[in-house]
């Protein structure tokens, strides 16, 4: 009849509410798997090695993504599987392998997406970064000290002996270069998961032209210088596929 106003029962509510959360629920698994399966394709087309026992990949920087995106615990989540399906599939180190890779990637989305979640603008994933820089730097030292000696039959003393001149400017060089990836590919990455719809429009999406330069700008140079250290100082080498 006209002028009568018709609303939804409180079941019928609910079950609706139910049926959006559902679907939310299945969007992140989805989005959580697929940032997975990129650092799993990262990780075996090409890495870096220094030295016999330091090797790594730049699949931190999307772990790191997917927490900005999904949240810290989806990071750890997705840090930890890939980290296992490495260690039975392409990894030569076993288990201490999987617990190192899973301590550098999981400390480094952490930091970063833990800051972002509570600062959601250009300044709070700049934050989060360089944070992520020195948190994953600190966990590793303190990883090589315990579980290091355990793997190559070296004296803690010794470990801590190459960690100035080795073991940390490789997990700061490493840490680096995963922030100017995470830095240079979180927008376009981000923009492209609204636009799939796998995560709900940003509030604050207009981000200035000169800003979005910037930043693109000193990604590249903090890529570029960290390969070159890599490279000429600490004598690394890059490898496709496995």
């Amino acid at each position: 009849m006209p002028g009568t106003a018709f609303s939804l029962s409180p079941q019928t509510k609910g079950n609706k509410m139910k049926k959006t959360g559902t679907k939310e629920k299945l969007k992140k698994i989805s989005g959580v798997a697929m940032f997975s399966a990129i650092a799993y394709i990262v990780t075996f087309a090409f890495h870096f090695k220094v030295g016999d026992f330091l090797t790594f990949d730049v699949k931190d920087a999307v772990f790191a993504i997917c927490g900005m995106v999904f949240g810290p615990l989806s990071a750890i989540v997705s840090s930890f599987a890939v980290s296992l399906l490495e260690m039975v599939t392409l990894s030569g180190t076993g288990p201490y392998g999987a617990l190192m890779n899973f301590a550098s990637s999981a400390s480094f989305a952490f930091f970063a997406s833990l800051i972002y979640k509570y600062r959601r603008n250009y300044s709070g994933a700049i934050i989060g970064l360089v944070t992520s820089v020195f948190g994953m730097a600190a966990v590793m030292m303190g990883m090589n000290l315990i579980v290091t000696p355990y793997y190559t039959g070296m004296s803690a003393s010794d470990v801590a002996g190459m960690i100035p001149t080795l073991l940390l400017p490789f997990n700061l060089t490493k840490a680096v270069l995963n922030a100017g990836l995470a830095l240079l590919l979180y927008k376009p990455v981000s923009t492209a998961l609204r636009a799939a719809k796998l995560t709900p429009p940003a509030e604050n999406a207009k981000v200035k032209p000169l800003l979005t330069v910037l930043s693109t700008v000193a990604a590249l140079l903090i890529i570029a210088a960290a390969v070159l250290y890599f490279i000429f100082v600490l004598k690394g080498q890059f490898s496709l596929g496995r």
